[in-house]
């Protein structure tokens, strides 16, 4: 991989995204609990899915309720991510987590609020006792919540600086992009997360769109050979997209929706509210 400077081609990558995309930056209400699952909900989906499919979570009574519920249940609810199936067994993985380790009260009311007084890398080592906590969940949390400097990288986010020759196929197995926290001030950490977040979700999901192609040659002219070819199922996810050399994998295609309502389950009148989008919800714990 010809990588002459690494800061000058994360530079270019920033300058063209900005032109094609709008920062969505972490909210700041949120607990560490909640940027947890949220980013759980938006690896491999975009920032509208996630928030949306976050929005239905709000209809159970607490987050012990969807800890018991079942998996398919919980993929029906999820329905609008990029992988539902993969995202309810990661919600549930992490409540487990929590529930193992005895972090709620007697209410069942969950928390891991401590960590925000810990220092990032202990923060990040609890996190990771959680077994769905993937390294996009993690470098999410640690910008969002924990007040560190990590990039999140998903599958499509990996498989697009692939093509653009912007991580080699060993680091790209590792899930790595060396030099890009150095080359992204931590200032502009969060916003540069979430423009390479949308171009990864795109290629995800629509990796031979004129749109994503045309953004990712505008990028790296030299990509045109690596850009993902056409096959039998033009429908497959860009998640098995991959550049010359890469073995492609076989396809894992989200379930189905079987339903885009949220669940039928009503949340306790004493302890909701509404949101933004008039769902009700419960109160921040």
């Amino acid at each position: 991989m010809a990588t002459p400077n690494r800061s000058a081609q994360f530079n270019k990558l920033q300058k063209v995204l900005k032109k094609h995309y709008d920062p969505v930056l972490p909210l700041a209400d949120r607990t560490v609990l909640e940027h947890v699952l949220f980013a759980v909900c938006l690896e491999n989906s975009h920032y509208d899915k996630a928030e949306e499919v976050f929005a239905r979570l709000q209809f159970y009574d607490d987050w012990n309720e969807i800890r018991v519920t079942s998996a398919t249940e919980l993929g029906e609810v999820m329905a609008p991510l990029g992988d539902p199936a993969g995202a309810a067994a990661g919600v549930k993985g992490v409540l487990q987590g929590i529930y193992e380790q005895g972090l709620f009260d007697q209410k069942y009311n969950f928390d891991i609020e401590h960590l925000r007084k810990q220092n990032i890398g202990k923060a990040a080592k609890e996190l990771e006792k959680f077994s769905s906590v993937t390294p996009f969940v993690l470098a999410y949390v640690t910008h969002a919540a924990l007040g560190g400097h990590a990039i999140p990288l998903d599958k499509g986010t990996l498989d697009a600086l692939l093509v653009l020759d912007m991580v080699s196929e060993k680091d790209h197995e590792k899930h790595t992009v060396p030099g890009l926290e150095r080359a992204i001030p931590k200032n502009k950490g969060p916003e540069f997360s979430s423009l390479l977040h949308q171009l990864g979700a795109d290629f995800y999901h629509t990796p031979h769109s004129t749109r994503v192609r045309n953004i990712l040659l505008e990028i790296n002219p030299g990509a045109k050979e690596r850009l993902p070819k056409r096959g039998k199922d033009d429908g497959q996810a860009g998640a098995d997209a991959a550049a010359p050399k890469r073995k492609k994998k076989s396809a894992s295609r989200p379930a189905k929706a079987a339903s885009k309502s949220a669940p039928k389950k009503k949340t306790k009148a004493s302890s909701s509210g509404k949101s933004s989008n008039g769902l009700t919800k419960r109160k921040p714990r």
